[in-house]
């Protein structure tokens, strides 16, 4: 399975630089200190998928030049994370079909709860609703081709999933892996991972413990994503060990068969 994936957003749900901040990362000149909220683009050979649909998913869109969505796979329903979803509209119309979404039970729940208007029947087709289908994943199942595996983890105590395809993984938000879930990772070779500071975080990974849990999982190159203003990218990735590097808006990874 050859695919491409491009990192179209590696900050936390506010963003880098964060409103009203003057630090040193908000206030950089390294591209790579820009941020927006954490969403992927996959291509795979017969089908580009979108993971998650965050508030930036506009101008992600027009920056990456994002041609389709064939598939959105949602790792949960937090804001950063589903908040762009209405953007789907302009694919709907350009791919003239509606566009498969797929995520746990309570995410589908709490999509449908928080974008009422686009299953409660009071719009009327063609009154700027967004097409989508929502299935509920209990397991394994195929985008086209292409198996994919959800991987539950833990943000705080909620669950949520990230995503295998082949040998590539990817894991935001994640502050625990419960034990059922090692396994799903074995022989993952390309491992994104969030990593939010160095400073605990009741909700997310902090570098080192993400660095642990890369170790354990032992992928060939790990990218941290989710990332505060807290972590320079330069000076980060200097101190991270080798294998191991901060990822950034607009980073595209070849992941081979």
């Amino acid at each position: 399975m050859p695919a491409r994936v491009t990192f179209l957003g590696t900050g936390t749900s506010h963003g880098v630089p964060m409103i009203g901040c003057g630090c040193d990362v908000c206030t950089s000149q390294d591209p790579r200190d820009a941020r927006w909220r954490p969403s992927i683009y996959i291509e795979l050979p017969d089908l580009k998928v979108l993971v998650d649909t965050s508030t930036d998913l506009r101008a992600q869109a027009l920056r990456f030049r994002m041609p389709r969505v064939d598939a959105i796979l949602f790792t949960h329903s937090h804001a950063d994370h589903v908040f762009g979803l209405d953007e789907v509209r302009r694919y709907n119309a350009m791919q003239r079909s509606s566009i498969a979404c797929f995520a746990d039970a309570l995410t589908v729940s709490e999509i449908k709860r928080t974008f009422a208007y686009m299953f409660n029947g009071a719009v009327p087709p063609g009154g700027g609703l967004p097409e989508i289908e929502l299935f509920t994943l209990a397991g394994d199942f195929c985008l086209g081709r292409t198996l994919v595996t959800p991987v539950p983890i833990f943000h705080g105590r909620r669950m949520i999933f990230g995503y295998r395809i082949d040998t590539f993984a990817y894991l935001t938000d994640c502050s625990r892996i419960p034990d059922g879930s090692w396994p799903l990772l074995d022989g993952v070779r390309t491992l994104v991972i969030g990593a939010l500071r160095d400073r605990p975080h009741p909700t997310h990974f902090t570098v080192d413990q993400a660095v642990a849990a890369i170790q354990r999982i032992g992928p060939e190159r790990a990218y941290l994503t989710h990332i505060a203003h807290d972590l320079p990218h330069a000076a980060t990735c200097a101190r991270l060990p080798a294998g191991v590097q901060l990822a950034y808006d607009g980073l595209t990874l070849q992941i081979p068969a």
